[in-house]
């Protein structure tokens, strides 16, 4: 599972125009799922993320979590994040899961981020979408686990 992590004073999306979803201060996360993702990727991101401190406290130190400063998140699917462009000059998306397993998984990642008790917004997946953000910092992380051969 690869994500890329946003810190934003607002975020939104659109499809064929048409807003379908807004958040105010939170995370914007692209969110790419992979071939050999599963359940217990999914579960460890979605517990993982709302904890990242990389919210500022008094001092200015990145030292609050989602959680603490009443943030929000939206998700985007973005199977591109999978994307090879080392050989050739077209991308290979074959690291990216096929979309019913990348449905599914995805879903998942967003009922498990809500049971953490964040209020979750999401894109449509598998929609063109337009994605519009205000970074706030800009604060971004790329997460990924190491995968073990």
């Amino acid at each position: 599972m690869r994500i890329v992590l946003q810190r934003v004073r607002e975020a939104w999306v659109r499809v064929e125009g048409r807003e379908v979803a807004r958040i105010g201060p939170g995370l914007l996360l692209l969110v790419g799922i992979g071939r050999e993702d599963d359940e217990e990727e999914v579960r460890f991101w979605a517990k993982r993320v709302p904890e990242i401190r990389i919210f500022s406290d008094e001092n200015g130190k990145l030292n609050r979590a989602l959680r603490e400063v009443g943030g929000e998140i939206l998700c985007v699917s973005q199977f591109t994040l999978y994307g090879d462009a080392l050989a050739g000059r077209r991308p290979s998306f074959d690291g990216a899961a096929p979309a019913e397993k990348a449905r599914a998984l995805y879903d998942l990642f967003l009922e498990a981020l809500a049971a953490e008790g964040v209020p979750v917004r999401s894109g449509i997946f598998g929609a063109h979408m337009e994605v519009g953000l205000v970074n706030d910092g800009p604060v971004t992380l790329i997460l990924e686990r190491p995968r073990a051969k």
